[in-house]
């Protein structure tokens, strides 16, 4: 599946690509995510917890910087988790572009997200929905750092 947003944070884009670039602090404005150990200056081990319907589920795993272009503002991040309780797994590719707005960052990410197990079978409307969710409360979350 593959999930297009955008949103603006007000802060100028040398601060926010920093914070993005810092996975310590990024990861845990994601709402139910958190750093359980940084392996690197470019990979942690973390966890989050999904909410889908009546179904939650929490997963861990690494997650990278793959890609980085700090005169373009553009990174590339990769995150390969296993479901805690069950036999489903997650990946994720996300790309992130950073644009200077005057004075506040305008931010577009595209996500690739592969779901293997329960998750799946919620089906893309749900999770699409989830990660809508999920991003306006990173965008939120990012702005207070």
């Amino acid at each position: 599946m593959q999930f297009d947003n955008s949103f603006s944070v007000p802060k100028p884009i040398d601060e926010v690509w920093a914070t993005m670039l810092d996975l310590e602090r990024v990861i845990p404005c994601v709402p139910d995510a958190r750093v359980l150990e940084k392996t690197d200056d470019k990979s942690v081990k973390a966890e989050i917890k999904i909410r889908l319907g009546s179904m939650s589920m929490d997963y861990s795993g690494p997650a990278e910087i793959v890609e980085r272009d700090d005169d373009a503002h553009r990174a590339v991040l990769s995150a390969n988790a296993r479901e805690a309780r069950g036999q489903g797994n997650a990946r994720a590719k996300v790309e992130i572009r950073l644009a200077d707005a005057g004075g506040s960052t305008d931010a577009t990410i595209r996500s690739d997200v592969t779901v293997t197990g329960r998750a799946a079978a919620m089906g893309e409307g749900v999770i699409s929905g989830v990660t809508e969710g999920m991003i306006n409360e990173f965008a939120e979350n990012l702005g207070k750092l």
